[in-house]
């Protein structure tokens, strides 16, 4: 097998897989800078699903698609089961989000990203067949600590003892759903503060990884395909995450079953979600946010600003890119 995060030559920094997917997610976030905030989500997602699609033809590996648009029949490019890359070099599993936070593209709030994650070939879950799933995701203190299992407030005391500051300190990460108004309830109960999110988990989970950012922890239920590409970044973070199915329906329950799934409160560890640590997750900031600055025009140029985060070095990187205006806007 062909390791995804091999030494490559320095003549030829053009086959770093890593670097060249990111010039994907760079693509997709400038696309959509005409639809940010024109209340317009359905065309700024197109928008960035053309320019992601365009740029994989380039890029030098043979992916499939796990987690994408959604199906053959739904989605007219970057479905799941697409082969994409120029279908040289490592067989890869992919996921792609050209925009996490659509919605909040179209109002011009904050966090919205362009999202590739990827792992060899055969490692990725396929979890599209139950849309919705509830994640636990801490930084490096908790893992072996907490466990989606206990109670929140008791996972809350024990990462603030794991941290070593006091509970009052601790801040939750927790999408602004109703189905989530007793667990933030909670989490308030238990001393610690909130930070509810309108969209955009992704974000909101690698922050909850990373050892100098606002907020602890993230919890509660989630798109699926986002934890998935979530547990790219937190192998790279070394941070705990888990997740657990939840089908809204009988009928979602047993297509679940019929892919093979595990239900009934099976607890996905990390490992489940994505084997092994060979893995890259890849975001450019659409809007602004904690994790990465949103695109921004100036005069003849676009300014991006990127991350690249590595299973098998453990690093994060950071990419901020000028780009003349002329030959994208």
């Amino acid at each position: 097998m062909v390791s995804l995060t091999a030494d490559m030559s320095p003549l030829h920094p053009d086959r770093n897989l890593a670097l060249e997917l990111v010039r994907a997610t760079e693509a997709a976030a400038i696309r959509a800078v005409p639809f940010i905030g024109r209340g317009r989500k359905e065309d700024a997602d197109g928008a960035a699903v053309d320019a992601m699609r365009a740029f994989f033809t380039t890029v030098n590996f043979d992916g499939t698609i796990v987690i994408g648009e959604g199906e053959k029949d739904e989605a007219p490019m970057l479905f799941n089961g697409e082969k994409v890359g120029n279908g040289r070099g490592p067989k890869c599993d992919v996921a792609v989000d050209p925009i996490d936070g659509t919605s909040l593209t179209a109002a011009g709030r904050n966090n919205a990203l362009s999202v590739i994650a990827v792992s060899e070939h055969g490692t990725m879950l396929d979890a599209s067949s139950v849309f919705y799933m509830d994640k636990l995701v801490t930084g490096p203190a908790g893992v072996g600590v907490v466990d989606i299992r206990l109670p929140i407030g008791e996972n809350i005391r024990l990462l603030a003892k794991a941290l070593g500051k006091p509970v009052d300190e601790i801040v939750v990460s927790v999408l602004h759903r109703p189905r989530h108004d007793r667990l933030i309830e909670e989490i308030r109960e238990a001393g610690a503060g909130t930070r509810l999110m309108s969209d955009g988990d992704v974000a909101g989970g690698i922050n909850a990884a990373r050892h100098n950012a606002r907020t602890d922890m993230c919890v509660g239920v989630g798109g699926s395909p986002e934890g998935i590409v979530t547990a790219c970044a937190i192998k790279a973070l070394g941070g705990h995450i888990q997740g657990r199915l939840w089908p809204r329906d009988d009928d979602e329950k047993q297509k679940g079953l019929d892919a093979g799934l595990k239900l009934d409160d099976h607890v996905y560890e990390a490992d489940e979600l994505v084997k092994g640590s060979n893995t890259i997750f890849v975001a450019t900031g659409v809007t602004d946010g904690q994790l990465v600055a949103g695109v921004r025009r100036e005069g003849g140029y676009v300014y991006t600003e990127s991350v690249v985060l590595r299973g098998a070095s453990g690093t994060l990187r950071r990419i901020s890119s000028e780009h003349l205006t002329s030959k994208w806007l």
